[in-house]
């Protein structure tokens, strides 16, 4: 477990960790209802402020606490009116975000490039998906997956590992350059595991898109879209995630240890 609550008390350590993931299951829940902005392709479904929050659990709370705190959030979510797209599998990509940024911190680099690896090799072989994309209105054609190789660089790279180190740091800049690779790693994660179960819900045979549907009216405006939406994201994780890890670590918990 990630947690060190330096607090004194007479409450078990277990006791305290099932209040904290209470507390940020009930904070991701009600978060889910706030709504930015529309997902492009998924019909009704919007991204919300908690889709912010994944590798923030994931560095305060570790893979397990964390993880499951998206996990329980995700229902109460549902339970509160958030629309359901994914066929009740709604956590999944933000579970898998959680996870991964959880294990960088606590310095356990090679499952996460297994696990990024694998979900990368399922999407690229899942029948619906196309490889490469011509940009509409062009002819330049581009890797759909281009950017999660990026992403992929960077977490096989040293930066993936000093990320969890960078997070415990007392220096701004390091926290913040921490925060922002963990984020960037988990939120193309996220959209990886994200693709897969849209492939699955709305392709055949549950859905019934095709997968000259997806090729063609699907995949082209998603590929200009989608690193806009991640950049956003990320963004969004550095604002909320520097100021709360800052505020934790000199209260509650230290990340990763």
């Amino acid at each position: 477990m990630d947690l060190n609550l330096t607090s004194p008390s007479k409450i078990s350590s277990q006791t305290k960790i099932i209040a904290l993931i209470a507390v940020f299951s009930a904070l991701y829940a009600v978060l889910r209802l706030i709504q930015v902005f529309p997902i492009v392709g998924v019909p009704g479904a919007r991204f919300s402020i908690s889709d912010s929050l994944a590798p923030i659990y994931g560095i305060i709370l570790g893979p397990y606490a964390g993880g499951l705190s998206v996990v329980i959030g995700t229902f109460l979510g549902m339970a509160l009116g958030k629309p359901v797209v994914f066929l009740g599998l709604d956590f999944l990509p933000a579970l898998v975000n959680a996870v991964a940024v959880g294990l960088l911190v606590r310095r356990k680099w090679i499952p996460v490039i297994i696990l990024n690896v694998g979900l990368l090799i399922v999407f690229l072989l899942y029948p619906l998906t196309s490889f490469l994309i011509t940009i509409p209105g062009t002819n330049i054609v581009i890797p759909f997956v281009w950017l999660h190789i990026v992403a992929l660089a960077v977490l096989i790279s040293p930066l993936g590992y000093k990320a969890g180190n960078w997070v415990n740091s007392s220096k701004t800049q390091n926290l913040l350059a921490g925060i922002a690779i963990l984020g960037f790693v988990g939120t193309m994660m996220q959209h990886l595991m994200g693709n897969i179960l849209f492939e699955i819900v709305f392709g055949v045979p549950i859905g019934g898109w095709t997968a000259s549907y997806f090729h063609t009216y699907i995949w082209p405006p998603i590929v200009i879209v989608y690193p806009w939406e991640r950049l956003v994201l990320v963004i969004l994780t550095i604002l909320i995630g520097v100021p709360v890890v800052k505020a934790l670590r000199n209260t509650l918990l230290k990340p990763g240890k």
